[in-house]
Formats: structure tokens, C-alpha cells, sequence
């Protein structure tokens, strides 16, 4: 699994709560901190995707 985060991230942090493994707060945003997702972490991934406020987790 890809994961990447839009330009329409507010930095609530929701993502960061629900995996931090893979999430992390930029500076104006949420950033991604690995390249590709372990399989482990890829249902924490899809909940944050549909549990963002902005729709802003794009989870391929």
C-alpha cells in the first residue's frame, strides 16, 4: 500500500493518533514517514484515510 496525504490536511492529527508509525506532523500538515506501508500497519492506514475530517488520506 502507497500512502500520501493532500494539500487539504487541516493537521488535526487524527492520523498521527491512529498510526503513528506511518504518520507524523509536518510543520503546516501531516506528513508520511515511509515510503510504502507495511502490511501490518495497513488497516490503522485505511482508518485513518476514512476517518479524516478533510478527506485528505489518499490509500492505494
Amino acid at each position: 500500500m502507497i500512502v500520501r496525504i493532500e494539500d487539504t490536511c487541516t493537521a488535526c492529527g487524527l492520523c498521527v493518533d491512529t498510526c503513528p508509525d506511518v504518520f507524523d506532523m509536518g510543520e503546516e500538515m501531516a506528513i508520511v514517514i515511509i515510503d510504502e506501508v507495511p502490511e501490518e500497519f495497513e488497516d490503522a492506514v485505511q482508518q485513518a484515510a476514512d476517518e479524516c475530517p478533510v478527506e485528505a488520506i489518499i490509500a492505494d
